[in-house]
């Protein structure tokens, strides 16, 4: 068995062709462990979104392969959609269905799935009780604040029990302090799934707040510029922020993120 939830060699990725090609990303070689946490973090425009994107199967890389365990994703065009099954994506909006109540959104994928409908329900209410929203089962999404909205998104995506977790700046926007509780939230929601979670951020202190390892990309075309090992004890609390040791971790990450952009 595969020691590693994610294998990614050789990945490029352009878009356009000809004298108008545009290289998003190229040399993109990483290995994702089993239950590991890792952040990808760059200046803006550098393919962190585009790698998720490939990595979630909803883009295909123009060059390289990507592997969950021991399957490939891609076989030429043709996408294996069993090891997509393995995937949760969670996206900055939430984007539940407006005409579903949360229990409902939640359940959405096993209903897909043919799960019998008291399964899908008592899925839903462990999840809401699991993310922090128990209680809220039968409410409408636009009855609940952002933080909440993304609790459910996170909450539908672990509905099928995937294997990883890939979140696209879940938490961009919303307030800062929501976003620490967020933050809270999701490394105990880690810790408890167990699942592989591969997140984007733009915020040098959530990655060093959440990572075993950040994952620094240079400007376009994004290369692999370092891989930043983050040894913090777990779990980790708001305060730790306010230590010596992170924040020597987020200044080294500063000075290296500095260093590619200039």
């Amino acid at each position: 068995m595969a020691d590693f939830d994610i294998a990614l060699a050789g990945i490029e990725q352009r878009f356009g062709s000809g004298a108008e090609a545009v290289v998003a990303l190229t040399g993109i070689d990483l290995q994702v462990g089993q239950r590991e946490f890792v952040v990808l973090l760059g200046p803006s425009g550098c393919g962190k979104t585009t790698l998720l994107r490939i990595i979630a199967g909803l883009l295909r890389p123009t060059g390289g392969e990507v592997r969950i365990g021991m399957r490939a994703l891609w076989s030429g065009e043709t996408r294996d959609n069993a090891v997509v099954q393995e995937l949760g994506v969670v996206f900055q909006d939430a984007n539940l269905f407006p005409w579903l109540n949360i229990e409902d959104n939640i359940a959405l994928p096993l209903k897909l799935r043919g799960r019998p409908k008291a399964e899908r329900r008592e899925r839903a209410q462990e999840l809401c009780r699991l993310v922090g929203i128990g209680g809220f089962e039968k409410r409408w999404p636009r009855e609940l604040s952002g933080g909440m909205r993304q609790r459910a998104a996170i909450a539908r995506a672990l509905s099928y029990d995937p294997k990883i977790l890939l979140m696209d700046e879940p938490f961009g926007a919303l307030d800062a302090m929501t976003r620490d509780q967020m933050n809270l939230e999701l490394q105990r929601i880690w810790m408890a799934s167990g699942c592989t979670v591969v997140l984007v951020t733009h915020s040098i202190a959530e990655a060093a707040f959440l990572a075993d390892r950040v994952v620094l990309l240079s400007p376009r075309p994004g290369r692999i510029d370092h891989i930043a090992e983050i040894d913090l004890p777990r779990p980790r609390d708001l305060y730790v922020q306010t230590t010596p040791g992170f924040q020597q971790v987020v200044a080294q990450l500063r000075r290296r993120l500095d260093a590619v952009t200039s």
